[in-house]
């Protein structure tokens, strides 16, 4: 659906997979961000979504330089029709690239005339010639798992591709003269199809990486797991045929992306590595770190008359990647040594409701309901001069904003050891940067004892906290600014928009 169609040409078209406009934080600042801050360009929003109910009203507000939004979402109702049966065509196998291990990228694969008349999108997942390659892949990958839920299994892997396909249409019909994706997955896909199609720049920026973060969500899954055989104890570290059919298709679509792009960004040097690894080639590599409007900040920097605040806030959404059970036990176990101790969780809680009812659970279970407090979205800004600590228990990350606006308000971080955090925390861009010391500390995944000792050397050791204090500052103030970040991107889109003219 289009929201927003100004008729002016788009200067540069961001895919968003489930995040900018109607997701706050994260990914979905950091392109409202580049949107708002590079008022000279135009900018377009394609928004890919699971279904409409999951996403309720815009959460920014949108600039002028917005000047094209449309939504599509992978899981809505279509209407009825009656398949209807057609010659044979090999060309389907191509589909073949996205299941397979170690796939080579076909020709035709980028060809959007192959989807829109050898595939008929509407009508292809209930044609003979699904079914077909359905049994035949089936075969070939010797699967054990029963053949209904491979069936769906694969139609559940395909709709929300070709779906996303599909809303391509109405893109094609403007002028876009370059597009950027702020992941691989489906959106970095469509960015590969409209550089092919229509001979424009394509940039890909991976937060976190994308296959990643996918595979362990797939892995901690239970929903594929209902029609798995019972495994022996010696199988533990077995992963069935189904989760391992979703992650090679995943690892296939940033194949694609990688290969494409033009320019493959990311936020740290380790996340460079982790691309290169996973195929893209290191020539197209390149880092831009994330930054922080310092100047905002600094007015919320307080130092404490008496003992540090015994709040620990926990910012970020409430999903199973952010491992909020882990930072609810810690709170528990740190209890015992602070009775007056609490934890905020400030974020969305809407992605992921099953998990939020299972967090409310266990706090509930713990008997901590006044002691760790799920406050929802809020204005970080509101909350930073009341909390001792910000903290992140998660079990992936890329280069957490919020840990940067941490420091910039002038309180130190505790996270886990994943991503650039070790970085930000202990500093880690060069010898200058490491010589600065310690901003927080850094914790092992999943082990809440840790977790709650260390909140409790912080929050009970005022001269560590006020030097932690005083090398975050420093360290946000000389190597993190957000105006090196802004114009980074500024420049690199102007350099490729010369390139493709007016």
């Amino acid at each position: 659906m289009i929201l927003i169609d100004k008729k002016k040409p788009i200067d540069v078209l961001f895919i968003s997979e489930g995040t900018y406009p109607y997701v706050k934080g994260g990914v979905a600042t950091w392109i409202s961000q580049l949107i708002t801050d590079i008022p000279e360009l135009n900018f377009g929003v394609l928004f890919l979504g699971s279904r409409r109910k999951d996403y309720k009203e815009i959460r920014y507000n949108l600039p002028e330089n917005l000047v094209y939004l449309e939504t599509a979402y992978f899981f809505e109702e279509k209407r009825s029709y009656i398949p209807k049966r057609r010659s044979e065509s090999e060309k389907f196998h191509l589909l073949k690239f996205f299941l397979y291990k170690n796939s080579q990228l076909p020709g035709d694969l980028f060809n959007l005339n192959y989807y829109y008349t050898e595939l008929q999108l509407e009508t292809f997942l209930d044609s003979p010639e699904f079914l077909k390659l359905t049994e035949e892949v089936y075969i070939e990958l010797n699967i054990e798992e029963p053949f209904t839920q491979f069936f769906w299994t694969l139609k559940n892997i395909l709709t929300p591709l070709l779906r996303s396909i599909e809303a391509l249409k109405n893109i094609l019909k403007k002028k876009v003269r370059l597009v950027h994706s702020p992941s691989t997955g489906f959106a970095g896909f469509l960015a590969s199809l409209l550089k092919t199609n229509l001979k424009i720049p394509y940039l890909l920026t991976e937060h976190g990486i994308y296959v990643k973060e996918r595979k362990i969500d797939i892995l901690a899954s239970t929903v594929l797991e209902k029609f798995s055989p019972t495994f022996t104890p010696e199988d533990k570290y077995h992963v069935d045929a189904l989760k391992e059919l979703w992650i090679d298709f995943f690892i296939n679509l940033g194949k694609a992306s990688y290969l494409t792009a033009d320019v493959v960004l990311s936020l740290h040097e380790g996340a460079r590595k982790i691309q290169i690894s996973l195929g893209c080639p290191p020539e197209k590599t390149k880092v831009i770190p994330n930054g922080v409007k310092v100047e905002e900040f600094k007015p919320l920097r307080r130092v404490p008359k008496g003992n540090i605040p015994p709040v620990v806030a926990l910012i970020g959404r409430v999903t199973p990647i952010k491992d909020v059970k882990t930072f609810i036990k810690a709170i528990k176990i740190l209890s015992q040594k602070m009775p007056n101790i609490e934890g905020w969780v400030v974020g969305p809680t809407d992605e992921n409701r099953e998990y939020f009812k299972e967090c409310l659970t266990l706090r509930n279970l713990l008997g901590l309901e006044n002691k760790v407090k799920f406050l929802g979205l809020q204005n970080i800004k509101n909350i930073l001069p009341k909390v001792g600590l910000t903290t992140l228990t998660s079990i992936s990350e890329g280069m957490p904003l919020v840990i940067l606006e941490s420091f910039a308000a002038g309180i130190p971080s505790v996270a886990t050891n994943v991503g650039f955090c070790p970085q930000l925390i202990y500093g880690g861009l060069n010898e200058e940067d490491i010589k600065i010391g310690k901003a927080g500390e850094i914790t092992p995944i999943g082990q809440p004892e840790v977790i709650a000792d260390t909140y409790f050397q912080l929050l009970t050791n005022k001269e560590k906290w006020l030097k932690y204090r005083e090398n975050a500052i420093k360290r946000v103030e000389k190597f993190y600014t957000y105006n090196v970040f802004i114009d980074s991107y500024k420049n690199l889109y102007h350099s490729f928009l010369k390139l493709t003219g007016k």
